[in-house]
């Protein structure tokens, strides 16, 4: 597995009220730079970026291979532009992806090729560590998988939710005017964005909290009865708030946007996505401070916290299937890259393929 390096970075093509982690992570990278090495670093990291565009990059592997995937976050990581070309057997037969950069191909193992993308393209750097050194941290991880997993699901779900209540405000205050990005379109266009982005996340909020009901707390209150009434309390407590929410974006939708009523509603919702976002942050902080520790207590095995995580994967089918990416998108980019690695290592070959080539494309 490689951990612990920003690898999933896209060009976003969002408005203000949409910026995702993998966007700020580099405006912060290139400020520490600055600050700390002076503008010769800075000036060597741009220059790195731009060199990046004058070469042609192509990278030749199977759809559903994870190294394949891999390689591709590493790129976009560095700011390069790469063309994917799916092959399922790029290198005489063999199903290790090839990477071409110009006149240059270069294949083999997975840390091979990702060490050449650090030598070619030096910053941002990639930090690969070899199999010796991952396999010292895996033994070392004390803290079950499931807990990770949930963790990182808890950090997506807060920024998902952070997004939401800036994306309103900003709507609020432009008093029904359109945004300044045209991509946005028009405010009914916009607001559907906005109805289609509250639903998935609504559908990762309720197959969350499903999957802790159903797996994690059975396992706690076998060991200590009632350990989880209050977690469950508050998922019935912020059920009426979440249903609300999407009949008010609902009802927004279909509001002349430049009526007294389109901004009193407006007004409403925003106050309503600010009591989720403070219920879930205090929920999700709790969980992770006072409870889920607990797991560890429980001394489960290596193969007991797999067949949990897997069982946790199987009840969030939805999240792990179409919207995978939307988790992803809420994360930082080696969180996601830490995600992925925890979704692969519990998931038969098929399962991972497919979910692998909903990645790439």
């Amino acid at each position: 597995m490689i951990k612990k390096w920003n690898c999933f970075r896209k060009k976003s093509k969002k408005s203000t009220a949409e910026i995702v982690p993998h966007d700020l992570i580099l405006n912060n990278a290139t400020t520490t730079t600055t600050t700390t090495t002076g503008t010769t670093a800075c000036t060597a990291a741009a220059a790195a970026v731009v060199s990046t565009k004058s070469s042609t990059v192509r990278l030749y592997g199977s759809p559903t291979s994870v190294p394949a995937a891999y390689i591709r976050f590493a790129l976009l990581h560095k700011g390069v532009s790469v063309r994917f070309v799916p092959s399922d057997t790029p290198n005489f037969g063999s199903d290790v992806p090839v990477l071409q950069i110009g006149s240059e191909t270069v294949s083999g193992s997975l840390e091979t090729v990702l060490r050449y993308i650090d030598a070619r393209f030096p910053h941002p750097p990639l930090g690969v560590r070899s199999c010796d050194e991952e396999y010292e941290e895996e033994e070392e991880e004390t803290t079950p998988s499931v807990v990770r997993a949930i963790a990182l699901q808890h950090k997506s779900m807060t920024w998902h939710v952070e997004r939401l209540v800036r994306w309103v405000e900003d709507l609020a205050t432009r008093g029904g005017k359109g945004s300044v990005d045209p991509t946005v379109g028009s405010p009914r266009m916009e607001m559907k964005k906005l109805a289609r982005s509250y639903s998935e996340l609504l559908e990762v909020l309720l197959e969350h909290a499903q999957m802790e009901e159903r797996v994690v707390f059975p396992i706690l209150e076998k060991a200590d009865r009632g350990i989880c009434k209050a977690a469950n309390e508050e998922h019935a407590r912020d059920l009426p708030i979440m249903n609300g929410i999407k009949e008010g974006i609902k009802s927004i939708g279909v509001m002349d946007s430049g009526s007294p009523d389109y901004q009193e509603a407006l007004s409403n919702l925003s106050t309503r996505l600010k009591s989720l976002q403070e219920n879930s942050k205090q929920h999700f902080m709790e969980e992770d401070k006072d409870l889920l520790p607990f797991m560890e207590a429980v001394e489960l095995n290596k193969e007991q916290q797999k067949r949990v995580l897997e069982q946790c994967l199987d009840v969030m089918q939805g999240t792990h299937s179409h919207l995978f990416n939307f988790l992803l998108e809420g994360l930082l980019p080696c969180e996601a890259m830490q995600y992925l690695d925890l979704f692969i290592s519990c998931n038969d070959r098929e399962r991972t393929a497919s979910t692998q080539k909903l990645i790439i494309d």
